[in-house]
This record gives C-alpha cells, structure tokens and sequence, in this order.
C-alpha cells in the first residue's frame, strides 16, 4: 500500500529567517511539505488561492494583512483549508480571536521546535491545537463565563475598520487605502473619522500606536 500524500502548507512569515527555519522543520517530515511561502497576510490570501494548500501556517503580525485577517478571509474563501496560528504573543486576546478567526491551533514560535510539527499533523485531522497558556486561558475564560452569565464582548471595532487601522498605521494615504480595497476615498475618510470617535484617539500617530498596541503592525 503507498503511503498517503505529504500534507501541503503554506506558510507565511514577514521575517525570511523565520521562514527558512520553520520550513526546514516542517520539510524534514515525511508526512509534510511546504508548498508556498508569503512575506505578508495578503500575499498569503494569493498563494493559498493559487496553490490550495490543506494546511496554513501563519504568523499574526505581518504587513498589509495580518495573520487574523488572513484567517479570517481563508475560512470563509477556503474553508478546506486548516489554519494553525505561528506567533510570538502568548496573549489570551489574540489566542481568542485567532479561535474566533478560524484557526484550529495556536502555537508559540519560542516553541516551535518542540510542538510544531504535531500541531500541524492535529490541525490536519480537525483537531484543536493549543500551547499550555492557551488552554489554561480557554477554562478560565469559560468559567468566568459560566459564573457570570456573560457573553464574549463584541470587537471594538469592525473587520473593515481594522483593515483600513492597519493600512493607516502602516502609513498609506487615503487614496492608497482606497485604491487597495477598491472603495472611495470619502469611504475611507468615513471609516477612518468612525475608528477615531470609536477608540477615543485624536490623530494618525493615537491610531498608530493603538495599532502597535493590539498586534495589527509591529513596532
């Protein structure tokens, strides 16, 4: 009997060092294999469109699209596609918002090495993936739910707000902005005029540093 086909992923990082050393020790499986790279979240929405991968691995902070971004436009384009998040921030709002982004596992790059490779091969099979934190974080976090009677609060702000915080941030003009996702600059202008009243900040550089704060651009 022939052994089944290796595991295709994609992987996107916006650092090559990353990259380079993730993919040797993903490719140093016989059961997967690295079919594409990107450098960004939406270079990682092209490759995925382009090569169909079964698995994505993706870091959260990344250029143009971050990775929950990415996530997010995967399941609801690609939903054959399993996402596991590859990330620094051991942080119980990203952890979450990764979950409610789609992805089916959450791991810490510090240790990468030693739970990578099974994160990838429980994604594959539909199960969850999480780093200790994580869990502890998800039991807390229900319990507290359960006690209270609460619901998960609602996001801040919109998936189109974030998008246009982040291209804000990352320092294009209106027109640029609208240019990329194909609206009009007034709309631009709207949203961006929302995010501020929404958030409590004043300019451009409150907007940015808000951004920095909560993951969307790295400092």
């Amino acid at each position: 009997m022939t052994d089944p086909a290796p595991t295709r992923i994609l992987l996107a990082d916006d650092h090559a060092l990353v990259r380079r050393g993730v993919r040797l020790i993903l490719d140093g499986e016989p059961d997967l294999t690295v079919v594409a790279e990107a450098a960004d979240g939406a270079e990682a929405l092209e490759q995925a469109r382009e090569h169909r991968p079964d698995l994505a691995v993706l870091d959260i902070a990344m250029p143009r699209r971050t990775g929950l971004q990415a996530a997010r436009e995967l399941s609801r384009t690609l939903p054959g596609t399993r996402i596991l998040i590859l990330t620094m921030y051991d942080n119980e709002q990203f952890f979450f918002e990764a979950l409610a982004a789609g992805a089916s596992g959450y791991v810490l790059k510090s240790v990468a090495d030693r739970d990578l490779v099974e994160a990838c091969r429980a994604t594959v099979r539909g199960e969850p993936f999480l780093y200790p934190g994580a869990v502890n974080a998800l039991i807390h976090n229900y319990l507290d739910l359960a006690r209270e009677g609460r619901t998960l609060p609602a996001k801040a702000i919109t998936d189109r707000e974030e998008e246009i915080l982040k291209l804000v941030a990352e320092g294009h003009t209106s027109q640029q902005i609208a240019t990329l996702l194909v609206i009009s600059p007034k709309t631009v202008e709207r949203h961006r005029a929302n995010l501020l009243a929404k958030l409590g900040l004043r300019d451009r550089l409150e907007l940015t540093r808000y951004a920095i704060r909560v993951g969307l651009i790295e400092p």
